[in-house]
């Protein structure tokens, strides 16, 4: 017996009833009204669409957070002002390796005293938050001793780095001063 080739396609569908009335529905179903790219310009490599809406309004929905134009205002660099000026300040006999305005972090090259050729340091610097405070910078202080041609980390004293921040938030300290007092 023969069957038609719409015979055999409605066989096969008539086997999966759900699947086929899940398939005519989301073909039925739209997404409203389609985006269409706008038009590209001369060397533009990809396509450009409108802004997107949210169903929460404009800028979205923010739970607390600072709205718009004071995002735009803090824009500039990321950690307390102060502590950013007095720590480059405070270390600035040492050659700098990098430094991160935005995320807060100033790490130097090694440095060899002129006093003592055979020693050598390195320090980190943290500025933790966007407050003036006591608890804001963290410091990290590395020795190493010269040992015939190889350098050889060495202790450092304890409190070397406290002094080092309480040199730094002393300097902080007077750049504010210095700042209300214009």
């Amino acid at each position: 017996m023969y069957c038609t080739a719409r015979e055999r396609l409605w066989t096969r569908l008539s086997r999966w009833p759900a699947a086929l009335g899940l398939v005519l529905l989301v073909a039925g179903c739209g997404y409203g009204e389609p985006i269409y790219p706008d038009t590209r310009q001369e060397g533009d490599r990809g396509p450009v669409y409108g802004e997107r809406e949210s169903i929460f309004g404009k800028g979205g929905l923010t739970f607390g957070g600072a709205p718009e134009e004071q995002r735009q205002q803090d824009a500039g660099i990321g950690v307390n002002s102060f502590l950013w000026r007095a720590s480059l300040d405070t270390i600035s006999f040492m050659p700098l390796a990098s430094a991160d305005p935005f995320g807060g972090v100033i790490i130097t090259d090694w440095y060899s005293p002129p006093q003592s050729p055979n020693e050598r340091f390195k320090v980190n610097v943290y500025i933790l938050g966007r407050a003036l405070r006591a608890d804001g910078i963290r410091a990290a202080v590395f020795r190493q001793r010269q040992n015939g041609t190889t350098w050889v980390d060495a202790p450092v004293s304890s409190n070397t780095a406290t002094e080092l921040e309480n040199a730094i938030l002393t300097r902080a300290r007077q750049l504010r001063i210095a700042q209300m007092g214009e």
